[in-house]
């Protein structure tokens, strides 16, 4: 039996080694305005809602908490809201992302920019920058009710 169980295991962990899956989680972060907060990279072009990947021993939720607080400066004090889990396929056949709406939220400081994020900061819907992340645009377009929700990021 200790056997099986060990095999299994090593099969299990080398399926993980040659296939792994990446999570990853997005939140949209609305003010009281209907205003959205979204981030510029320094590494990648346009601009995408808040987030990042989520570590080991982390769940979701408290990784969509520490990017959102890491890369803009605010806080999230309520319990996320899950929209919806997508395929990112531009990243591989196994990357998922988890996207959130998060309303409940207060300044944990001023945003300073530093290696990864050039800039954070909130966007009414009706003056959104023009270069958007593909994903970005999609997703407000969804929850806008403008489109058919689609299974990809």
């Amino acid at each position: 039996m200790a056997r099986r169980t060990l095999l299994s295991r090593g099969v299990h962990l080398a399926m993980l080694l040659c296939r792994p899956v990446t999570l990853g989680v997005r939140g949209v972060v609305e003010d009281g305005d209907g205003g959205i907060l979204l981030v510029r990279h320094t590494y990648v072009k346009g601009w995408h809602f808040p987030g990042g990947g989520v570590e080991p021993r982390e769940t979701a939720q408290e990784a969509l908490m520490r990017e959102v607080e890491e890369e803009t400066a605010v806080r999230l004090t309520g319990t996320p809201e899950l929209i919806g889990v997508y395929l990112n396929r531009r990243l591989g056949e196994r990357d998922h992302v988890l996207f959130y709406r998060c309303r409940q939220w207060e300044s944990a400081g001023d945003f300073k920019p530093d290696m990864e994020i050039a800039e954070a900061r909130f966007f009414a819907r009706g003056d959104l920058p023009d270069d958007l992340s593909r994903g970005t645009r999609r997703r407000i377009a969804e929850l806008a009710g403008e489109v058919a929700i689609s299974p990809d990021w």
